[in-house]
C-alpha cells in the first residue's frame, strides 16, 4: 500500500473515530494476497480496551465496505501502539513529558542513543500551529518513519551512578524514538 491509499484510509475512518473519542494513530499494511492484513493503530486518554478495537473494527469496517478503497482481500486488525510506543509526532513527544524514552540520534559520522526522562519538547519554528515534516532514510519501511519538528528539541534527563544530567535531542537528528517501560 502506498503513502496516498494510506491517507485516504485514515481520512475515511478517521471521522468514525473521532466520534467514538479515539484518535486514529497509524495506518499499517503488510503482506500480500490471502496474508494482506490492514491495521489500525488507535490510542485514546485512558488506553484502548478490547471494546474499544472491536468497536472501532466495526465502524471503520462498514466505511471501508462502503468506498472500497482497497481493491485486494485483506484482515482488518485493530490495536493499541503498545506500551513501548514510538514517539513520531509533537504530540506524541508531548504526551510522554515526565516517562522513561530511548532516543537514537544521528551523532556525525554515526548514531548514538540517549535514554533518560523526557522532561521537555520545544518546537521554536512554528507559527501557531505544529509544523512536521515527514522524514526517513532509504531502505525504512513506512512505519518506521518519524515526524520531526523543524528546528525542534527535546531535553532528556539522564542519570548513572553519581549524576544526573539533561541532554538536548535535536528533533531534526532524530532517527528512532519510544517510551520505555520500566520494570
Amino acid at each position: 500500500m502506498n503513502n496516498e491509499t494510506a491517507q485516504q484510509i485514515a481520512e475515511l475512518v478517521r471521522p468514525s473515530l473521532d466520534h467514538l473519542g479515539i484518535e486514529l494513530v497509524d495506518v499499517r499494511w503488510s503482506g500480500r494476497g490471502q496474508g494482506a492484513v490492514l491495521r489500525l493503530i488507535i490510542d485514546r486518554d485512558g488506553g484502548v480496551s478490547l471494546d474499544d478495537c472491536e468497536r472501532v473494527s466495526k465502524a471503520a469496517g462498514a466505511v471501508l465496505d462502503a468506498y472500497d478503497p482497497i481493491v485486494s482481500s485483506y484482515r482488518l486488525e485493530v490495536s493499541s501502539p503498545g506500551a513501548e510506543r514510538p514517539l513520531r509526532t509533537l504530540d506524541e513527544w508531548r504526551n510522554a513529558l515526565g516517562r522513561r524514552v530511548n532516543v537514537r540520534l544521528r551523532s556525525g559520522d554515526g548514531e548514538r542513543v540517549v535514554e533518560g526522562i523526557l522532561v521537555s519538547v520545544s518546537a521554536p519554528n512554528q507559527s501557531g500551529e505544529d509544523h512536521v515534516r515527514r522524514r526517513h532514510s532509504s531502505g525504512e519501511s513506512p512505519e518506521h518513519m518519524i515526524l520531526a519538528a523543524g528546528g525542534g528539541t527535546a531535553e532528556i534527563e539522564t542519570r548513572d551512578k553519581h549524576r544526573s544530567r539533561v541532554e538536548p535531542a535535536p528533533l531534526d537528528d532524530v532517527i528512532a524514538a519510544r517510551i520505555v517501560v520500566d520494570i
